[in-house]
């Protein structure tokens, strides 16, 4: 962390709003996805999956991808501090920003991890998945909030 404290993030810094949907979260996942340098294969595979999901759900794919990002989003993490020569998993809450970014990642790992047909069905159903509180990505986030949990002895480590 630097010494100044953090900068407020800027409305510049996130990235224009994709054209179909209109949103920020979806542009931000698709420059996530984003591999190589082929940002339309990226957006065709975001937008195949969240059609896959509109038609499963018969709902709003929109709104289906913000609830499962926002049911994957970790509020509390670990952060590993040295304290007298002993490390200490020290909980700390996280930032909107960071946990928005971390639910995304995780995502995208569990949807990458599944192997044998194409990114957008598995991307679909890890976003079916999380929307249901279920899979990879939700597993991870409880995962940590069980490691912050068990590990809140130390929070008066937290500086």
């Amino acid at each position: 962390m630097p010494r100044k404290g953090l900068r407020p993030r800027d409305r510049r810094d996130a990235p224009p709003p994709d054209f179909k949907f209109n949103s920020v979260l979806i542009s931000r996942f698709v420059n996530r996805l984003n591999f190589q340098g082929k940002k339309t294969v990226a957006e065709r595979i975001v937008y195949d999956a969240l059609a896959i999901v509109a038609e499963k759900t018969k709902e709003d794919a929109l709104m289906v991808f913000t609830k499962s990002i926002e049911n994957v989003r970790p509020i509390l993490e670990v952060k590993a501090r040295r304290v007298g020569g002993a490390n200490y998993q020290v909980p700390i809450e996280v930032r909107p920003a960071r946990s928005s970014t971390l639910a995304m990642r995780w995502m995208l790992n569990a949807a990458r991890d599944r192997k044998g047909r194409p990114m957008a069905e598995h991307l679909a159903e890890e976003i079916l998945l999380a929307y249901k509180k279920e899979g990879a990505a939700f597993k991870k986030r409880e995962d940590t909030h069980r490691m912050a949990e068990a590990n809140r002895a130390f929070a008066h480590y937290r500086w």
